[in-house]
């Protein structure tokens, strides 16, 4: 109640300076004047409004949502064909910046600044949005919100490939992404299968590789490969698949406490309402487990 009274007033003040402005026009005051002045005076209503509905929510920047990510990294986080990100998790980052009312601010950053935590702990983003799995080492430096996906790893192959195990990579390279659960996976894994893990720093140069014949096999989160595969007919194939537990978070920065609040009650209610559902068949292509 005490947010719809404070969202009222400060809509009540807002209409009534720009009911000022506008009077002022005959006395010499432009109509672009008593335009802009209305605007200014419904952003500050605006925000007057977030602050009521999320007074402790300090954020880097006024009026936005900074969103740190690393691009491209489809189907989760990459640019279009006009050059606008779009994404699973631009759009759930969408839907927390409208519980703020304020706009979502991508920054496009290295992925070991994201999952080190230095990103939202020198206040050069809010939060981060990277697909970013949720590990205690991570915990250390990342305060995380509750899991928004779970993911598999999987390998990604040449389509003639016959490879069914990681035991048939022996005396193969197997191309990995930098920072990632994937890269630790694959270096946990190769002394018992026999294979050479090479290290790439984005999922583009990894996918690159795997399809001019630089590497034998790729691994990484299953949606991404499922995402080339589809872009990229009869190239590739979705081979061995990993349950390794993964859980994808949005991460910031310890204190941070008030921010992950509202993310945790944003992701609650996309769960509970179905936008979180409609959100994941739109990038996934399936409904979301239950």
């Amino acid at each position: 109640m005490r947010s719809l009274l404070s969202r009222r007033s400060a809509l009540a003040a807002a209409a009534a300076v720009a009911g000022l402005s506008l009077a002022g026009c005959g006395s010499g005051t432009t109509a672009g004047q008593a335009s802009s002045a209305a605007s200014t005076a419904v952003s500050k209503a605006a925000s007057a409004a977030s602050s009521a509905a999320a007074p402790d929510v300090k954020l880097v920047k006024a009026g936005s949502l900074t969103v740190c990510t690393h691009l491209a990294y489809a189907p989760f986080q990459y640019p279009d064909d006009s050059g606008k990100v779009v994404g699973f998790d631009v759009d759930m980052m969408d839907l927390v910046a409208k519980k703020l009312g304020v706009k979502q601010e991508i920054v496009d950053t290295p992925f070991e600044g994201i999952k080190s935590g230095e990103v939202t702990k020198t206040g050069k983003c809010d939060i981060s949005a990277a697909a970013m799995s949720i590990t205690d080492e991570r915990k250390k430096a990342i305060l995380f919100s509750d899991p928004y996906y779970s993911a598999q790893q999987g390998l990604l192959l040449p389509a003639n490939s016959t490879v069914k195990s990681l035991a048939d990579l022996k005396g193969k390279k197997l191309g990995a992404q930098s920072a990632t659960t994937g890269l630790d996976y694959a270096n946990a894994q190769k002394a018992a299968n026999g294979y050479e893990v090479i290290e790439f720093q984005d999922l583009p140069s990894q996918q690159q590789a795997l399809l001019t014949g630089q590497v034998d096999a790729a691994i990484n989160d299953v949606p991404v490969w499922t995402d080339l595969v589809k872009k990229s007919p009869g190239k590739a194939i979705v081979g061995p698949q990993f349950d390794t537990g993964d859980n994808y978070g949005f991460g910031m920065k310890l204190e941070n406490a008030a921010l992950k609040k509202v993310v945790d009650e944003v992701l609650k209610q996309a769960k509970s309402d179905g936008s979180y559902a409609t959100i994941y068949k739109k990038w996934i292509g399936t409904e979301p487990p239950k």
